[in-house]
C-alpha cells in the first residue's frame, strides 16, 4: 500500500486570510496528511471568529496527520506577538519566518514529502529590520541552491519565467545566456522529476514584439536567445521559440506543448491568470524539495470575514501532493 503524503502548510502572514483559509480545510476530509505549521492560537483564534468547529490536534514527527472533517494537525510554532485579522504587526515577522524555516527543513530531512505556503506580506518584514524578498529567494537560501525559478500553473497551461520581479528597465541586461540556460535545464528537469513528464515540449517566448522582427524591434533573440536555445537543442531537450508573445499564447502553439517560458513577469502571468486565477498554484522549481504556493496576496481587507475563497489553496495542496508522489516514484526507479 502507498504510504500518504504528508504536507507541510504554514499558515503566512497572521493578519492575513491564511490562517482562515487553514481552518477551512478541516470542513472537509483530505486524501493528503496536512500539518499545519502555525501557531495553535492564532488557528483557534480565526476559526472561532468564523464560528468554526474545529478539533486541532498537536503533531509531531512520527504521528499520522489527521485527514477527517473536523479536525487539523497543527505543528505549534510559538513567538506570535499579535493575531488581529487585518492588522500587520512587525513583532510576527520572526515567528512568520521561523514557519517557513520548520516546514522547509522538514522537508530536507524526509519528515515531510513537500510544503504548501499561504502569503506572506513582504513590506512588513521588511519593517521589522529584516531583509526578505519572498518566499522563492527565502527558501532559495535556506535549501542552498544557486537558481530557482517560478512556475505558475493552472490544470491548462504552465508559464515559468526567466526573470521574476526586475523593474522593466533591467530585464534586456539580466537575460543572459547563463541565467537562460540554467533556467530551461532546470524548467526541463524539473517537469521530468516532479510532473512526469518524459522529455517535456517548452515554448519559449521572445523578449521584443514580434520576437524582434528580424532585429528590426530588437536583437536580444538573435544575439543571446536564439544562440542558448540552439545549445539546448543540442543537449536533447524540445524546445520551440523564440515566439512572438502575442501569438504564442493561443491554441495553435499551447496544444503542443507541456510549458511556456516567459522572459520576464507581465510578459506571462497575466495570461495564466485571466485563464485561471483563484485556481492557479505557485511553485518554485529548482529546489531539492516539493514547494507550492496560492497564487493571491495576504487580502487583509478579507481577513476573519470568512468570504476569502481557498481554491487557489486546493490547486497548491493537490500539485504538491502530485508532485510528492512523482518525486518517490523518480526515486524508486533511481534506486532500482
Amino acid at each position: 500500500m502507498t504510504a500518504p503524503v504528508i504536507l507541510a502548510l504554514t499558515a503566512g502572514e497572521p493578519a492575513g486570510i491564511g490562517p482562515e483559509l487553514c481552518v477551512q480545510l478541516a470542513g472537509e476530509e483530505r486524501t493528503a496528511g496536512i500539518v499545519v505549521v502555525a501557531s495553535p492560537e492564532l488557528l483557534a483564534q480565526r476559526a472561532a471568529q468564523l464560528g468554526l468547529t474545529v478539533e486541532l490536534l498537536p503533531w509531531q514527527p512520527g504521528d499520522t496527520p489527521a485527514t477527517a472533517a473536523g479536525r487539523l494537525s497543527v505543528l505549534a510554532v510559538a513567538g506570535l506577538a499579535s493575531a488581529r485579522a487585518g492588522q500587520l504587526d512587525p513583532a510576527n515577522s520572526g515567528y512568520v519566518l521561523e514557519t517557513l524555516t520548520v516546514a522547509a527543513r522538514g522537508c530536507l530531512d524526509g519528515t515531510f514529502d513537500g510544503m504548501v505556503t499561504a502569503p506572506v506580506h513582504k513590506g512588513v518584514i521588511n519593517e521589522a529590520g529584516i531583509p526578505f524578498s519572498g518566499h522563492t529567494e527565502f527558501l532559495q537560501e535556506l535549501c542552498g541552491v544557486e537558481r530557482v525559478v517560478m512556475m505558475l500553473a493552472t490544470a491548462e497551461l504552465r508559464v515559468a519565467l526567466v526573470t521574476t520581479h526586475l523593474p522593466l528597465k533591467d530585464v534586456s541586461a539580466a537575460i543572459t545566456p547563463e541565467r537562460l540556460s540554467q533556467v530551461t535545464r532546470i524548467l526541463n528537469n524539473d517537469l521530468r522529476r516532479f510532473f512526469g513528464i518524459a522529455n517535456p515540449r517548452i515554448l519559449v517566448a521572445g523578449l521584443n514584439p514580434h520576437a524582434g522582427e528580424g532585429g528590426h524591434l530588437g536583437r536580444e533573440e538573435i544575439e543571446v536567445i536564439e544562440p542558448a536555445l540552439q545549445q539546448l537543442r543540442r543537449e536533447g531537450i524540445q524546445l520551440t521559440g523564440p515566439l512572438p508573445a502575442d501569438t504564442l499564447f493561443t491554441p495553435h502553439w499551447l496544444d503542443q506543448a507541456d510549458a511556456v517560458l516567459a522572459m520576464y513577469h507581465d510578459q506571462g502571468l497575466p495570461v495564466l491568470k485571466f485563464q485561471g486565477f483563484g485556481r492557479a498554484v505557485n511553485i518554485t522549481l529548482g529546489l531539492p524539495i516539493v514547494r507550492t504556493s496560492v497564487d493571491h496576496g495576504t487580502a487583509l481587507d478579507l481577513a476573519g470575514s470568512g468570504k476569502a475563497d481557498a481554491g487557489s489553496l486546493h490547486t497548491a495542496i493537490t500539485v504538491g501532493e502530485q508532485m510528492a508522489r512523482c518525486l518517490r516514484d523518480s526515486k524508486k526507479e533511481a534506486q532500482s
